[in-house]
Order: C-alpha cells, then structure tokens, then sequence
C-alpha cells in the first residue's frame, strides 16, 4: 500500500512563553526565560520554589462557569490550544468527512490538579468518601481527546497516548500513521499537562528530578551546562493539525511543513535514567531517519529533548554523535526547554511547534542560560548557545524521552 503524505497546516499553543504561538515564537527567538517563582501554593517547605507557568491565563475568559468546573487545567490547556491551531488551519468543518477527522492528544499525567483538589477534601475531612461527581471525567488522561472530539464533531480515531515525556511525540507519530494508512484525512494532535502544583513538585522533588537553584531560579534550566542541577517543571499545551497532503491541497490549505515521518524505541535500562551510551536514543533517531526515508545529512537542526539534567543531556549529544557523524558538526542543536522548561507529556508537542516555525523561518531557536558547556560533551557542537541563529533549515528533528525508557522522535521538512 502506497503511503499517503502528512502536512502540518495548523498550529496552536499555550505555554509559560506565550498563550498563543505568536507570543511563543517571539519569546523563543529572543531567547527569553519562562521561569518564576511559584505563588499557587505554598512552597516554603519545597526544595524547588520556581517553575515555568502559563501567565495571563484566566480559564472564565474561555470557558462559562459550568464548564471550568468540569474541565481539569490540563484540559482546559488543550482547548485553548486547540481552538487556535483549528482557526488558523481554515477548515470547515461543514466541508469535510466529520468521519474521516481524529483526535490523538497526549497527557503524561492528565487530572493532576484535580487528584490534588479530590484528595485534599478526602484526607482534610471525616473519611466520609464525598468525591465531585466530576473527579474521575476531570482526572483521566484520554478526557481532553475526548472534549476536543465533543467540540469539533471529529468522529474518526480518538485515543490519547501515555508515554511520560515521549507522550506528546508518541501522539503525533501515531497521526502521521492514522493519515499515511488511510484511517483519517485531518487528525488534531499534540499534548498538555498542568502538573505544576503540590504533588507534582513534591513528587519530583522527591526523585531528585527537579533542578533546586532558587537564588538563580530564571537560569536554573541550562541543558548541557557544567552546573546544571536537573529539569524546571513547565505546563501548556500545543497542538498541530495534521493533514493528508492531497487533501490539505485541494482546499487551499496554508501548508506549514511537511511531516516526514517517526521513530521510536526504548531503553530497556532504567526506571528513570538513560543509557549511558544513548544506546535508545541512537536507536530513535536513525528509526526517525528511516521511517523518513531520509539520510542524515539531510537533517539541519535538532531540538534535543535537552531537559538540563546531568546525565540526560550528557547521552542525548553522544547518541547524535553516533547517528550523525561528522555531520553533527554542521548542524544547530538547542534545547527549547531553556526558556519554556520541560513540560513532561506535552514536551513533544510544543518542540514540535519549535521545530516546525524553525523550518518556516529558517531560524535556530538558542539554547539560553549556557555559559560553560559541560566538559563531557563534545565542544565542537553548535548548541545555538544564547541567542538565535538564521540558517536555511531543510529539516528538522525533534526527541523526547520518558521515564520508562520511552524514546520517540519526529522529522519535519520543507514542502
């Protein structure tokens, strides 16, 4: 069966860089930090204090009263982005197959704040179990595909993807697949996760997985610095509408890039820890490459999953070594997640969003807050360090990896 060719030709997100891809584009060339300190709750007992958080966002501005009280911020992102990447694709949704439209969205978490909320009231009263009738609908992590479904009308594939940070990654492979086979002709994908509350960053705290430089908290994420002391938690939401090329042209569609094809693979290593070697993440990119039917050289940027912990970026830069050779010396390599922090399931989509506007402009988005590259990794890379670099980008390849040993990765192209 021949494959079918996948275009991008929407686009949307909300982020700590900006709540609507303009905003995060600006803010992601002039490499500016998304970081701040906490003030949702509490966080004189916390070893982190600081976190990269959606600003300006009030859910009533979106939603009526009844509606928020239902919707989970974790949903409540995904709508917002959504909403934005369905205007700016131009479809009708009078003029297509509603049968033939999907949803695919990823949560590495889901409901988190809801579970916080639920919990509270449980453990804080008599033991009487007085749960919200809207705990569970709020809490799961399939519930915005099916609210961005419920809103749209889309009744093709829907399904969400848990794969921790790979989530989001993990998604818009399995649309580019839903599409290539025939399964959809336009599938909404991406991710969100709102995780930045008292379990979320007691938990991280606890795995020793969240960076703790509170007197330096706006350069506290440094991928691929000496200092760097682990990740700085983000949440928001990013969304691509992907479509079948054939089909994106026949109605005139704005066509962003081309999605050229995916990769996945696993550690089998470690709970939390990479391998060493990179030895998955190796495996991802040339799994990425082949799906694309593409050669390395042909790759011009790659936004590195990057999360500023030590050992992480330390295997991310010796895997593309491994797969890029001499070439690696040639391309731009940044870590996104320097200025929006390092949004767990929704990751792979806003890197997606970074690496398609990287490919529509021909500009680097920079590495900020890196001062002194860590001496295990190669100085001959070019990490775009600090501010942004104009260059043609041809293609671009974008990696997240999870606890778990999850490894997916996506190429995006000009057209």
């Amino acid at each position: 069966m021949e494959m079918k060719r996948v275009v991008v030709t929407g686009i949307g997100t909300i982020n700590p860089l900006g709540n609507n891809i303009q905003e995060y584009w600006t803010n992601l060339e002039n490499g500016v930090s998304g970081c701040e300190l906490i003030t949702t709750f509490d966080t004189s007992k916390y070893k982190t204090k600081f976190a990269c958080m959606v600003k300006n966002f009030d859910p009533n501005n979106h939603f009526d009263r009844k509606e928020v009280k239902k919707l989970d911020p974790y949903t409540q992102f995904a709508l917002v982005a959504v909403e934005e990447a369905m205007k700016d694709s131009g479809i009708n949704l009078e003029a297509i197959d509603l049968d033939m439209a999907g949803v695919i969205w990823a949560s590495g978490i889901g409901g988190l704040q809801t579970l916080t909320e639920e919990l509270r009231g449980y453990f804080g009263g008599d033991g009487t179990p007085r749960f919200s009738p809207f705990f569970i609908p709020r809490m799961i992590a399939d519930i915005a595909a099916g609210h961005i479904s419920m809103k749209y009308g889309f009744r093709g594939p829907n399904f969400s993807t848990v794969s921790a940070c790979a989530s989001a990654t993990n998604g818009i492979i399995c649309a580019l697949d839903v599409i290539r086979t025939g399964k959809a002709n336009i599938v909404i994908t991406g991710g969100s996760e709102a995780s930045v509350n008292e379990i979320g960053v007691g938990g991280f705290n606890a795995l020793q997985a969240l960076s703790t430089k509170n007197d330096e908290y706006k350069t506290a994420s440094r991928p691929f610095d000496a200092t760097r002391d682990g990740f700085v938690m983000g949440e928001g939401a990013g969304c691509l509408i992907l479509e079948e090329y054939e089909h994106a042209k026949a109605r005139g569609a704005k066509i962003y890039c081309e999605l050229a094809g995916g990769g996945m693979s696993a550690d089998a290593y470690h709970l939390t820890a990479p391998h060493p070697e990179g030895l998955g993440a190796r495996k991802v990119m040339e799994n990425a490459l082949r799906d694309a039917g593409m050669k390395p050289e042909e790759i011009d940027y790659i936004n590195v999953h990057g999360t500023s912990t030590p050992l992480g970026d330390v295997a991310e830069t010796k895997a593309i070594l491994q797969v890029f050779g001499e070439h690696a010396y040639k391309l731009n390599i940044s870590s996104t997640k320097s200025m929006t922090g390092h949004l767990l399931g929704a990751a792979g989509a806003i890197e997606a969003l970074a690496s398609v506007m990287a490919v529509y402009k021909d500009v680097i988005p920079p590495t900020i807050n890196l001062k002194q590259v860590d001496p295990e990794i190669d100085s001959r890379l070019n990490l775009t360090p600090n501010v942004a670099q104009k260059r043609t980008v041809r293609a671009a390849l974008s990696n997240t990896f999870g606890f778990g040993g999850h490894n997916a990765s996506i190429i995006v192209k000009k057209l």
